[in-house]
């Protein structure tokens, strides 16, 4: 069988039984390219409006023809098979790919084979101007593989000193530095492996390396906790260990704080990463205080954070299973759920499918509907939610909508830039995009009634992102439910007056 191998983790490169092919054409390389991530067949049209965006039906699809002519000519062979209807690569070819492999190695291992793939960005240096819809879906491609190194380099790093290999944790600890500078976090990662290395030296260097760039870049101060690491040489006690268990071959990422009598599982929104949330001091802070009242175990939904990544649209059954799957790793029978947002919808599919194993269920923030709808008109119409969606996604690398999330700290400059790196770290705009659809069509009103847990519904009174009515609405068909109204207009439940929350949790859990 003839092997047909991509390059795609750079410029592209195209080799057919190891000889190198050259394409002179751009839009013949951008075509392999489409089908060789597609996975399967694509519509003619689909792929003559992809490149030949500006032509009519007719002109682009006798471009197509003569672009798939000089594939044929450059490879000698017929590298695509194809129909009046649609193109595929050839079935009877065995076809490599750099990047399918890098993010199987991601998700199965060994995860040094895949940072060992990756030596350079998706697609780097190319590009097809005159074709914007390729151009985009390059884009998010692009950052959806980079996101992907950045988890794999951390998971290395903690890997490494864990097994006694500090000195291949310093060298995966350099690389995810380099790759976002301003990130506190991957300076940590580097200070801690230089410190395991024994190199005090240069996990000084490193601190000042940091001290500097955030104040000439960012005009902050680096969190207390980075500065700390000099005083605790093997480990940051302050960020637990992360810990994965495995549902249906997929990794979830989790962590377990604090060793009370009762167990709390914090359920996150839409964005979450169990390591980046300790950088923030405010949080951090909320964080030891839930962990006061009981033993606290965090975790990343599917698709997200440190877990893995998935090809399926994440669902508020998939949700469900990842509690489940958390708390039986944990060693947990009962639990006090915490539906942060977008976590909720999963929280109440939970306490439906599993009442025994709830003590109580907390909704913050949360909703059971994603948009609008007659009988539920406080959420975005569809056209408006996907406008919010477009400007999220243009806005990822940054603070994206901050002003929406915590309007009291629009204005920090060291929040807006550790909720950019948390962004960047958490996903990716191509990765998320798919979750956010998800959300949008979340619809768990049928469920409520037959919530049967002891639940209590938080909400500020002017939240930004997801307005008040739906807390309402949650407490009102929840049989028993409590409803209670917090002041301010802040998303994040660690932003603001955390007293009257943690008090209110605290009542609520004591009670049961």
């Amino acid at each position: 069988m003839e092997r047909l191998t991509f390059r795609l983790l750079g410029f592209p490169e195209f080799r057919l039984n190891g000889r190198r092919v050259e394409l002179a054409l751009r839009k013949a390389a951008a075509l392999l390219v489409y089908l060789a991530e597609a996975g399967g067949p694509v519509a003619r049209d689909v792929a003559a409006t992809l490149l030949w965006p500006e032509t009519d039906e007719e002109s682009a699809r006798a471009r197509l023809r003569r672009t798939l002519y000089k594939i044929r000519i450059a490879f000698g062979s017929e590298v695509i098979a194809a129909t009046g209807a649609s193109l595929v690569l050839h079935p009877e070819l065995s076809v490599e790919v750099d990047s399918s492999f890098f993010e199987h190695a991601c998700n199965v291992g060994p995860l040094d084979a895949a940072v060992d793939t990756y030596q350079s960005d998706y697609l780097a240096g190319f590009s097809v101007p005159d074709c914007p819809e390729f151009e985009e879906w390059v884009f998010f491609r692009r950052e959806a593989l980079r996101s992907r190194l950045v988890q794999v380099l951390e998971r290395l790093v903690e890997a490494k000193i864990a097994d006694g290999e500090p000195r291949a944790a310093v060298v995966n600890a350099t690389r995810l530095a380099g790759l976002d500078p301003l990130s506190e976090s991957a300076h940590r990662h580097l200070i801690r492996a230089h410190l395991a290395a024994g190199d005090r030296a240069a996990a000084e260097r490193q601190v000042e390396s940091c001290v500097r760039l955030l104040r000439d870049e960012l005009g902050v101060a680096p969190d207390p906790a980075t500065l700390a690491l000099l005083q605790q040489p093997t480990h940051d006690a302050a960020v637990p260990a992360t810990r994965y268990v495995e549902v249906d071959g997929i990794h979830i990422a989790y962590q377990i704080v604090g060793t009370g009598p009762m167990d709390i599982v914090l359920v996150p929104g839409f964005i979450s990463h169990v390591e980046r949330v300790w950088e923030d001091g405010r949080c951090r802070a909320w964080l030891n205080s839930v962990s006061r009242l009981g033993r606290l175990i965090l975790f990343d939904r599917r698709g997200m954070g440190l877990s893995d990544r998935v090809g399926a649209r994440p669902t508020v059954e998939a949700t469900a299973q990842d509690i489940l799957a958390v708390m039986n790793a944990a060693g947990s029978r009962r639990a006090l759920l915490i539906g942060a947002s977008e976590g909720g919808p999963g929280c109440v599919r939970f306490a439906v499918d599993h009442p025994d194993r709830l003590s109580g269920l907390v909704l913050w923030g949360s909703l059971a509907k994603g948009s609008h709808a007659p009988d539920y008109p406080f959420a975005l119409t569809a056209v408006q939610y996907d406008l919010w969606k477009r400007r999220l996604l243009a806005g990822w690398g940054g603070p994206a909508e901050i002003e929406t999330f915590a309007p009291s700290l629009a204005g920090d400059r060291q929040v807006r830039t550790w909720w950019a790196g948390l962004l960047r770290a958490a996903s990716s705009p191509g990765a998320v995009a798919g979750l956010l659809e998800a959300l949008r069509d979340t619809d768990v009103r049928h469920l409520l009634a037959k919530v049967s847990a002891r639940t209590m519904v938080l909400h500020r009174t002017s939240d930004r992102a997801v307005r008040i009515e739906a807390g309402r609405f949650l407490a009102a068909r929840i049989p028993g439910a409590r409803f209670i109204e917090v002041a301010g207009d802040d998303h994040w439940f660690w932003v603001g007056d955390q007293q009257p929350l943690l008090d209110s949790i605290g009542a609520f859990a004591r009670s049961g």
